[in-house]
């Protein structure tokens, strides 16, 4: 019986439009060669509905994505919407509906990259982000509004829960790869919650056999990821500094634009969903020459979400040869439009199967479809 598969794709602004469309078409190569199908529900959620409507998505956009597999994201933010209208209407009410607390970023460095600095061949690193809570809360506020003393309140929300079930993730991967967990903080600085964030993140890694825990600073981390990205292996962190190390990684491995991520509900009882870290980028927007790298790897992830283990890493041996042969767009020292690049990674899926690649990070423990995942209807 064919595997069939339901996507919600939200190419959103900018770049994004042009990286999903060909992320697409190569995953519909794949579904053909490698006997499931996908189902795309195309949602045109993004800056111009906002222009229209006043909002990001519809009023009843959650319970329509609800009863998806997974949720593919190109990107959002145009310059004439702020951002934070496009963050908080779309990409952040997703994650926390749907409960995807793991935001699972990895970077290694490709083949035919070149990265920022010599010597980082070994380079291999995943970051495991706490992505519901922490710094990015709506708690707080600003006030005395046009006057002298005008001031802002911003409260960040740690919780126990939140805070070990991110650190027993990133122990697990941990384990799975060499052992050591480094844990991002600024418990000298920041008084209450990253002292917290150190007690729950130690706590909870005592009970993984065989992990050790580093705590460092997050001004000291940002440095060795520069001076010594190939001492880390599995990084651990809060919502901020999850999203600013993450974006420093990929900036050391090359591009922005190679960067994937996925937003997980491990226990799957929501779906999750899969994007590229780079943004709308309206200064290239229209120009055809995007980098999908990045696209590309989110969409291997979720193939491997999916328990499309076969496909997931065919893609990623495609879009790595490609770039090994020197095909490659602007930002990686290329000529390739994304036209062009996509053309030549689908002429290489139809291929026999080469060399495997390194086996793509799982995106949650049981790969199978979870039959009890909430179907859940939402009010606003």
């Amino acid at each position: 019986m064919t595997r069939t598969y339901v996507i919600d794709s939200i190419p959103g602004d900018g770049i994004g439009v042009d990286v999903t469309d060909v992320a697409m078409q190569c995953v519909d190569a794949l579904a053909e060669r490698h006997g499931f199908t996908v189902q795309w529900r195309i949602r045109d959620w993004n800056s111009d509905l906002y222009r229209k409507t006043g909002r990001m998505m519809p009023v009843d956009g959650i319970e329509q994505l609800s009863d998806g597999d997974g949720i593919y994201l190109g990107a959002v933010g145009t310059p004439d919407v702020p951002d934070d209208v496009t963050l908080w209407g779309l990409l952040i009410p997703i994650r926390r509906e749907f409960d995807q607390y793991i935001n699972l970023r990895p970077m290694r460095l490709l083949s035919g990259v070149v990265g920022a600095m010599p010597g980082i061949e070994e380079l291999d690193i995943v970051v495991v982000r706490e992505n519901v809570e922490g710094e990015y809360s709506q708690i707080g506020g600003r006030f005395g509004s046009g006057t002298d003393g005008e001031f802002a309140v911003q409260e960040s929300v740690f919780t126990r829960k939140g805070v070990a079930r991110a650190a027993r993730y990133a122990a697990d991967l941990a384990a799975e790869r060499d052992g050591r967990l480094v844990s991002a903080t600024k418990s000298n600085g920041i008084i209450h919650t990253m002292p917290f964030w150190d007690e729950v993140v130690a706590e909870t890694v005592k009970e993984v056999p065989g992990v050790v825990v580093d705590k460092v600073l997050i001004d000291a981390l940002a440095a060795r990821l520069v001076m010594k990205p190939t001492s880390v292996r599995t990084i651990v962190a809060s919502n901020l500094f999850g999203d600013i190390l993450s974006d420093l990684v990929a900036g050391v491995a090359g591009s922005i634009g190679i960067a994937p991520s996925a937003n997980l509900n491990p226990e799957r009882r929501y779906p999750s969903m899969f994007e590229p870290v780079h943004g709308s980028a309206p200064d290239i927007a229209g120009k055809g020459i995007a980098n999908p790298v990045g696209a590309l790897w989110a969409a291997a992830m979720m193939l491997d979400h999916l328990g499309e283990k076969d496909a997931s890493k065919s893609l990623t041996s495609a879009f790595e040869a490609a770039l090994a042969d020197g095909i490659a767009t602007s930002d990686l020292k290329g000529s390739a439009t994304t036209a062009e690049y996509a053309a030549e990674v689908l002429s290489r899926l139809k291929e026999p199967a080469g060399p495997q690649v390194p086996e793509a990070i799982d995106a949650a423990p049981n790969r199978a479809h979870n039959p009890n995942r909430v179907r859940k209807s939402y009010s606003r």
